[in-house]
């Protein structure tokens, strides 16, 4: 039985808010979370195009206001952490999403943007070079809780942890509309305008075939990505992708990826013997098949 809508108003509240000063009057285009929830991502188009990462603290707070009360509890909280600004990108910053490998192989955050000059941009989480004692990172998110300003809402952010563009991914022939990773972070794909949707495989770290650390990337890296497929069979500007899983319905591999274009079609796209091809198109007048 599904709940009330008085119900489910109740079910689902904001946890919390985030704003900056300086937002004027730049649009939010889009927002991705890491896959531990520790990382958020928001990317803002013009006039003022940037993006900013927001990180999870742990506040320890009495669960009383009796100084006698031992009861401790931990709140989460919001803090600025960083600032993509005036990077990397010369246009309008349209996407942004997290690789899925951020928790379950130990390893620092990536973070993959695309803007309207055609380009994707892989970014890697950094400090600063005086914070030598990276084994000590729990007490330096710690200091950065303690000593940062208690406005959820500062505009600045942490000075020493930034993140650095490791790659610069080209082919598009203009504006990107959409970033989408698979599930294991082993391949990225990008579309957009020129109605074609770009395939990229990802050696990154924690991933199969990646390297062993993400010291070892750097923008002159090509081997870090490998362009697998470009794919065109839409007949208007691709609007949005996401990969799925196959189901073993089609193809050889076990996800799909699935488009939304301006055509009004949806398509899905397979692998097989390591070509990618349309396996479906949805349309006004077709009827999906179903799925085991």
């Amino acid at each position: 039985q599904l709940p009330k809508r008085e119900e489910l108003a109740i079910m689902i509240e904001a946890i919390s808010t985030l704003t900056t000063a300086n937002l004027t009057r730049s649009p939010a285009w889009q927002a991705s979370f890491s896959i531990d929830g520790k990382y958020l991502a928001v990317c803002f188009g013009n006039p003022d195009t940037h993006v900013k990462i927001w990180q999870c603290c742990k506040k320890r707070k009495s669960s009383s206001p009796d100084a006698n009360d031992k009861c401790v509890v931990e709140e989460e909280e919001w803090k600025l952490l960083a600032t993509i600004r005036d990077e990397g990108h010369t246009r309008s910053i349209r996407s942004v999403s997290f690789a899925p490998t951020s928790i379950s192989y130990d390893v620092v955050p990536i973070l993959a943007t695309a803007s309207f000059d055609g380009k994707v941009l892989i970014w890697e989480y950094c400090h600063d070079d005086d914070d030598d004692d990276e084994d000590d990172m729990m007490m330096q998110e710690k200091h950065h809780h303690d000593n940062s300003s208690t406005n959820s809402n500062n505009e600045q952010s942490s000075t020493s942890s930034y993140f650095e563009p490791i790659a610069q991914l080209e082919g598009h022939d203009n504006e990107i509309k959409d970033l989408a990773w698979n599930t294991t972070g082993s391949l990225l794909a990008s579309c957009g305008r020129d109605k074609t949707i770009w395939i990229w495989e990802c050696f990154l770290p924690g991933t199969i075939g990646g390297v062993d650390s993400s010291n070892n990337m750097n923008e002159d890296d090509g081997e870090a990505f490998e362009c697998l497929a470009v794919l065109q069979g839409h007949d208007g500007d691709v609007k949005s992708i996401a990969f799925g899983p196959s189901h073993h319905q089609w193809g050889e591999g076990e996800e799909i990826l699935v488009s939304a274009s301006y055509d009004n079609t949806i398509k899905v796209w397979a692998e097989e013997a390591g070509d990618w091809y349309c396996a479906m198109t949805l349309g006004e007048d077709s009827v999906p098949q179903s799925m085991p």
